[in-house]
């Protein structure tokens, strides 16, 4: 049992943190399968389990190593003139966000978490058509600017790479490049500013892990549910999860007032 609760950093319980690491592999698993969601499904469920200004830092990490290994599956397709213009405007993005969001109060920041998730699902992302590949850099500063405050921005960088009008494989290397650039830049801000990754590295490890085991396995058992089936029970899914962050947050900041 020692060797169990050894992994938890302090202020996250052994039991929720092998719940986020099975749902790290789970949520590998639909992303493999469906190209997007497993990102915004395990942000919200380490946000409702994790301390709030560790949880941002950690999914990142998650989130590069996932994309990582899309990455050097299908580098040799990336479209590398949009991605260099977008890795520029990503810089400045993860700079610029990384002076915010280490003062923003934990309640505001689960929130803020919780309102981008049930965007995700129920507002309607920008359209990206005609967009050059110089324009990448706008993309760049604004995803990863996001990124530093809600995490999984995957869906705003996928309907610019969409706009390129590639096929599967391109837009998939070019799409998980993008990925990289974003969520590594993003833990390189986070570690300037102090965050104790080190305090989380077994952890991290161990979601990182799961979540290539998931990508492996993961597939061959969510394909054989419809995509429409899946798309009703993943927005529905997601919407409760977010709306859970927001009554979270608003019941703490009840609490602050009071």
């Amino acid at each position: 049992m020692e060797v169990f609760a050894a992994i938890a950093p302090e202020g996250l319980s052994p039991v929720a943190a092998w719940f986020i690491i099975a749902a790290s592999a789970l949520t590998a698993g639909l992303t493999a399968a469906f190209g997007l969601g497993g990102g915004l499904v395990l942000l919200a469920i380490m946000s409702a389990l994790m301390p709030a200004p560790a949880v941002i830092p950690v999914h990142g990490v998650a989130q590069l190593g996932a994309n990582a290994s899309r990455f050097a599956l299908h580098f040799k397709f990336t479209a590398w003139r949009p991605f260099i213009w977008f890795i520029g405007g990503a810089a400045i993005g993860a700079f610029l966000g990384g002076q915010l969001v280490v003062t923003l109060p934990a309640w505001l920041l689960r929130g803020a978490v919780g309102a981008f998730v049930l965007y995700s699902q129920w507002g309607r992302m920008p359209s990206f058509a005609g967009l050059e590949a110089r324009a990448f850099a706008v993309v760049g500063v604004v995803g990863t600017f996001l990124t530093m405050f809600f995490g999984a921005t995957g869906p705003f960088v996928a309907s610019a790479v969409s706009a390129l009008k590639v096929d599967r494989l391109v837009y998939t290397a070019t799409h998980a490049a993008c990925m990289v650039a974003q969520h590594g830049l993003k833990v390189a801000a986070f570690a300037a500013v102090g965050f104790a990754f080190h305090d989380w590295a077994v952890m991290i490890v161990l979601i990182v892990a799961s979540g290539f085991v998931g990508t492996l396995i993961g597939s061959r058992i969510l394909k054989r549910s419809s995509d429409a089936r899946f798309k009703r029970v993943f927005k529905w899914l997601v919407t409760a999860l977010g709306a859970n962050l927001i009554v979270q947050s608003a019941y703490v900041f009840v609490q602050t007032l009071l």
